[in-house]
This record gives C-alpha cells, sequence and structure tokens, in this order.
C-alpha cells in the first residue's frame, strides 16, 4: 500500500487517528533571526529559479532543502537529515515508503535514529492533497519511536510546495493541522517554527 495511499478516511479507520483543524496553531511561535547571506541567496536565486522550473524536484532542491540545512546550522548540527530514505515501519498496515525528508533528534547522520520528530512532504502544487500522506509518515515515526522506547510526546509534519508550508502535529492519536499557511517570505517565522520542532 504505502504512505501515498492514504486518504483522510483511512487515516481515520485504519490507523484510527482523529484530526482537528486549528486556527493559529503555530502563531505563537516568534520568528528568528536568520543568517543574512544565506537569506540573500535563497530570496536572490533559489527561491525564483525553483519556482520558475516548477517541478517537485527543483523546489525540493532548491528550497526546502537549504531551508532544512540551515535549520541544521541553526541547531550547532544537533539534528540529523535524511532526504529521500526507505522508511518501513509496519508493511502490512501500508506504514511504508520513501519519505522526502525525515529530521530526527539524534546526531548520527549514518543511519536514521530515534526520536523522528520532523517528517516533511514535498509537494509540486497541492497541499491539501499531501496531508494524508504526511500523517500517515508521522503514524510510522510515531511507533519508530516507540519501538526504540524513546517517548517523545510530539511528532510533527509538514507539507510543503516550497513556497507555502503547512504544519501539522500528532500526539497520542490526536493529528491537529494549522489551518494558516506560512509563505515562503515569512521564513523567520517558518524557521521559528521549525526551531520549535527540534
Amino acid at each position: 500500500m504505502g504512505y501515498s495511499n492514504f486518504t483522510f478516511d483511512k487515516i481515520r479507520k485504519e490507523l484510527h487517528l482523529i484530526t482537528e483543524d486549528k486556527a493559529g496553531l503555530f502563531s505563537h511561535i516568534a520568528e528568528v533571526e536568520i543568517d543574512e547571506y544565506f537569506l540573500k541567496h535563497l530570496k536572490k536565486d533559489n527561491i525564483p529559479l525553483g519556482l520558475a522550473i516548477n517541478t517537485e524536484k527543483a523546489r525540493s532542491e532548491l528550497i526546502i532543502t537549504p531551508v532544512l540545512l540551515e535549520l541544521r546550522k541553526m541547531t550547532n548540527r544537533r539534528i540529523s537529515l535524511f532526504s529521500g530514505i526507505q522508511f518501513d515501519v509496519i508493511e502490512e498496515q501500508g506504514l511504508n515508503g520513501v519519505c522526502d525528508f525525515i529530521v530526527s533528534l539524534s546526531v548520527e547522520q549514518f543511519f536514521l535514529d530515534a526520536p523522528v520528530v520532523v517528517i516533511v512532504e514535498a509537494k509540486k502544487e497541492n497541499i491539501i492533497k499531501g496531508l494524508p500522506q504526511c500523517i500517515a509518515e508521522m503514524r510510522a515515526a510515531q511507533i519508530f519511536n516507540e519501538k526504540r522506547e524513546n517517548q517523545i510526546e510530539t511528532v510533527y509534519g509538514i507539507v510543503t510546495t516550497g513556497s507555502n508550508w503547512k504544519f501539522l502535529k500528532l500526539q497520542n492519536q490526536m493529528v491537529s493541522i494549522d489551518f494558516d499557511e506560512y509563505h515562503i517570505k515569512e521564513l523567520n517565522r517558518i524557521m521559528g517554527i521549525l526551531l520549535s520542532m527540534c
């Protein structure tokens, strides 16, 4: 089956998760200062090029990856970042497949270790369509952490086109989906939210 085959109906029926929309779920998180050189390079070169090419791959490589690398730098490399790796947790439940990006609170970079805290799903244009897949990946991360006896309370998810970012959080069986979306022009706010997740 795999993560991409999940729908909201399957999320509820097969993974037994409850979803709720919450306006302003992350609005209380403050903006952070970002390295001026990184910001200038991203705005002048990467974002325009990624949006002009307008493929999922270009947006991932030119916008999303640099943002996540800057996040890793801002945490003094206390997190590990994985891109396009196989994340098979419970295949018979469809919790298997490739995740676009995974962030772990482990410094280990040669293999994925618990706790997995953030799942990032890149989509070319349709954020809403990517939500069930991201939620399934978040549930897999929750199980992955439990199996390694790392009882982290919250797993976060992000569905992004590179230009728009939507944030989610999973606690126990409850998935909260932020009603708001953040545009890449609000990168100081986006980075603040990412840092709060880590």
